[in-house]
């Protein structure tokens, strides 16, 4: 389970424990490229024998004698390098649940075929790292730091192989996100012109337009993106994740809290308050460690959303997997919710 909220969380600490609701988004141009190319447009990839080079969202050149295959990866980025043909041999994040089933952030991995270095946050066994001869750590970042790399080891961690990092927080957009993640999946050595590939991404573009269609034929909409916990009610801005940034875009409207906690992601509402946000649509946080809507019946304030009487609840993918396989099933959701939502605040 992640790690329990508490009012001491750090930002970093509260997105891990599932409790932030905003990150991820904007898709201005809904596209990637089927390059892995990256600034003044140096081939990041490799050739099949020889050095192995990617500059990644921190800005470091990360490069090998030659491509790695000894792999070690967030969770979330794991399973998006797995729809792209690249496997990994260890996985750091939330991988399993409490009864051994793979957990949201797995996708479509095997984990049965993965070493779990960790599966909360703050977890990371150093010394099975070490066994897996690892030659490339791969994670997120939100704010500069390696998401899941433990504060108090990630000076170890680091030292056992270059670590590349993908920005998913602070300016990144959801396209942006997805174009960096297929740039590192082909250098390698995933085939993005590959049908599977090709078809994934015009799915995608496919469900942003989708999206765009349902926000015009159903205008005036209101969506909530909320998560819960047994406290407290978190309700998302949608200026500071990529993935809610982009929604915008496409025309979804949202609910903007009033009064932001420090870190500028979200606001939190003792249940009491619950109802301060009336809105059509609720995007419910759909991470292990938070509420579901079965536990939340028995929150009086949460029966009473205008949203909530009408059955008008959605999934929010909070951590998205960075793969357009993924991110098309999360607009195909999105556009239908919006399409077939009722007003109702």
């Amino acid at each position: 389970m992640p790690k329990s909220r508490t009012s001491s969380f750090t930002r970093r600490g509260f997105i891990a424990a599932g409790g932030a609701l905003g990150l991820v988004a904007a898709l201005a141009a809904c596209g990637g490229t089927d390059s892995a190319k990256g600034d003044g447009g140096k081939d990041n990839g490799a050739a099949a024998s020889g050095p192995w080079t990617f500059k990644d969202d921190l800005g470091k050149e990360v490069s090998t004698k030659s491509k790695p295959k000894n792999i070690v990866a967030f969770t979330g980025t794991a399973a998006a390098l797995y729809d792209y043909g690249v496997s990994v041999k260890g996985v750091f994040g939330p991988t399993k649940t409490a009864d051994g089933k793979p957990d949201v952030q797995a996708g479509s991995m095997d984990i049965s075929k993965v070493e779990i270095l960790g599966n909360v946050y703050d977890e990371f066994n150093v010394e099975k790292y070490a066994a897996l001869q690892p030659e490339l750590l791969v994670t997120n970042t939100w704010d500069g730091t390696y998401w899941y790399v433990p504060e108090a080891s990630k000076d170890k961690i680091l030292k056992l192989a270059p670590a590349a990092a993908i920005s998913v927080g602070g300016d990144a957009t959801l396209d942006k996100a997805l174009e960096r993640t297929a740039d590192l999946a082909k250098s390698l050595g995933a085939d993005m012109n590959a049908k599977t590939a090709v078809d994934a991404k015009a799915r995608f573009e496919a469900a942003a337009a989708k999206v765009r269609e349902a926000t015009k034929a159903n205008p005036g909409v209101k969506v909530l993106v909320g998560s819960g916990s047994a406290d407290l009610f978190y309700v998302s801005t949608p200026d500071t994740s990529a993935d809610l940034k982009y929604f915008k875009q496409l025309g979804v409207e949202f609910v903007t809290p009033e009064k932001l906690d420090e870190g500028g992601f979200f606001e939190s509402l003792s249940w009491e308050n619950a109802g301060k946000y009336k809105a059509d649509v609720v995007l419910l946080d759909n991470r292990t460690g938070t509420l579901q809507p079965e536990e939340l019946k028995a929150k009086a304030t949460w029966a009473e959303l205008p949203a909530v009487k009408a059955g008008q609840i959605t999934p929010r993918v909070t951590e998205p997997i960075y793969s357009y396989a993924k991110c098309a099933q999360i607009l195909e959701d999105l556009a239908k919710s919006i399409q077939n939502a009722k007003k109702v605040s």
